[in-house]
């Protein structure tokens, strides 16, 4: 993969694993994140930003290990301008094949007078001083200006210039806050290519959040103006209202070649695994008319639509389903299935997965087969995602047993968890069934957070369908999200509990120390 584009080819930057982590809600175990950086760099992902090294042993282990898994994608961690964050950061993504630092400071009035505190003066010192520090670690240098889009453009091109000129390879500029309009945004990256005198030394990026619903075409305009790295999220997870969707920009591209000619190496047939993992492992369920990974993307109910489109496909659909790996299947599953057809059929879905992984994702849908007439591509994806992302868990349900209805008053729960290798059990009651779970958990947990959000849907149709609960907790200004899958929607309850404490295990962890701010 070439470092330097040509004229019209596009450096795709992902940044799902870190400011798409830092989402409400969001957090990844260091398994989960291999499992992302694994998908990310079969897509041919141009750069992974693996994580935020300082904030936490765990992320900067996690950044460690994808600079030791991936071979072909550039491997970045991000870092503040201070030399602690910057030496912390060199030595998580030391062992990439092509590591990179990307370090950040603000430089909008607003961020340098009550974020910063700092003058003017001290944060273009600052430029200068990191992006130095940092190249003698790497000479893959990414400088932000954090707030770009706020920033006076005679400071920008000073500061931009400087960090050229001190060895950033990529400048990337920011929509921190989603303020831009497209117009606007294009016209200061042109802006910079007419001002800044040494802009030909480095590649554009820009970096752009979605509070107005106008980051994906912020970094479309950026790209018209000569931007030629665009950072994005899988499913636009991110912070607020998300970042710019990778699949959205990518399709959009190759959809619309005519207005915009340019290219990447991403390979589309793998956006649909990519969102249903990130889909999973976050706990942020896809709406179902998001744009090219929603439910509803290649649905069409209306009657004058399904005319056209069995007369010809291009009267509604402006993009082939296969063409983000979205794939009709050939393969009805059911009880007399055998372990080859069911390998088989992961295979069909995108999943490569160990023996010992299809062992107990095969048991599980031999389960379900039992319980179900039919089981769909969508109840697979759900068993197998629930078997292989909680395999790593803290916090296991080992069984439940639930007495509830108008003889059984109040509801009882009995529950055995496994927590770091033992076995607990408790009997607890509720206001209702979901009530009793969650107290029992509690008490085996030692646990309570507060909980902010309780939801159930089907995952496919009929009054068989497996349950998908979705759980969020809350303690002391973190959230998580969990979720679980069951046809029994008890089951799925407790897992989608248990996945969310699990997750508000990791997000203990992450606080980056108030001392090290800049």
């Amino acid at each position: 993969m070439s470092s330097v584009p040509g004229a019209d080819q596009i450096i795709i930057f992902d940044t799902t694993m870190r400011d798409g982590e830092q989402s409400p809600g969001a957090s990844m175990n260091l398994s989960e994140k291999l499992r992302i950086a694994h998908i990310l760099e079969e897509m041919r992902v141009d750069v992974i930003e693996a994580g935020f090294p300082i904030a936490s042993d765990g992320d900067f282990e996690a950044v460690n290990e994808v600079a030791k898994l991936v071979k072909n994608s550039k491997v970045c961690g991000l870092a503040r301008s201070s030399k602690i964050d910057i030496e912390r950061c060199a030595e998580a993504v030391k062992p990439a094949v092509q590591p990179r630092i990307h370090t950040f400071i603000s430089t909008s009035p607003l961020h340098m007078k009550y974020k910063l505190q700092m003058e003017p003066e001290d944060v273009h010192a600052a430029v200068i001083n990191s992006v130095t520090y940092a190249r003698n670690f790497t000479d893959d240098v990414e400088w932000s200006c954090e707030d770009g889009s706020r920033t006076e453009h005679d400071f920008m091109c000073r500061t931009v210039e400087s960090a050229i000129e001190a060895g950033a390879a990529t400048i990337n500029i920011p929509d921190t806050v989603g303020y831009a309009v497209p117009d606007e945004f294009g016209g200061l990256i042109e802006m910079l290519f007419n001002r800044v005198p040494n802009i030909d030394k480095a590649i554009i990026s820009v970096h752009c959040h979605n509070d107005l619903g106008l980051a994906v075409a912020n970094s479309l305009a950026a790209v018209k103006a000569g931007a030629r790295q665009v950072e994005c999220t899988i499913n636009g997870l991110g912070e607020r209202a998300g970042n710019a969707a990778m699949e959205e920009i990518i399709m959009a591209l190759k959809t619309r070649h005519d207005s915009m000619p340019y290219t990447s190496n991403i390979k589309t047939e793998y956006i649909t695994k990519a969102s249903r993992l990130v889909s999973t492992v976050t706990g942020f369920t896809v709406q179902p008319n998001k744009a090219i990974v929603g439910a509803n993307a290649f649905a069409h109910e209306s009657g004058i639509h399904q005319d056209g489109m069995l007369k010809n496909a291009q009267t509604y659909e402006i993009m082939t389903p296969e063409s983000v790996g979205l794939t009709e299947s050939k393969l009805v599953m059911g009880k007399h299935s055998g372990r080859h057809a069911f390998r088989q059929k992961l295979a069909e879905l995108g999943y490569d997965l160990g023996d010992n992984a299809i062992q107990d994702a095969f048991k599980r849908f031999k389960d379900l087969a039992d319980l179900k007439k039919d089981v769909y591509d969508e109840d697979i994806i759900a068993l197998v995602d629930d078997t292989v992302v909680r395999s790593n868990d803290t916090i296991q349900l080992v069984s439940l047993e639930v007495l509830c209805g108008t003889e059984h008053r109040p509801p009882r729960a009995s529950l055995s968890l496994c927590i770091d290798g033992e076995e607990k059990s408790t009997e607890t009651s509720g206001d209702g069934p979901v009530d009793a779970i969650f107290t029992g958990i509690k008490v085996l947990t030692s646990q309570t957070p507060h909980l902010q959000l309780f939801q159930v849907q089907a995952v496919t149709q009929g009054t068989d369908a497996q349950a998908e609960v979705t759980v969020r907790l809350e303690e002391n200004g973190k959230t998580v999200n969990g979720q679980g899958a069951d046809t029994d929607t008890m089951v799925a309850a407790a897992r989608a509990y248990i996945n969310a404490l699990n997750k508000l295990l990791i997000k203990r962890k992450k606080t980056i120390p108030a001392a090290l701010s800049t």
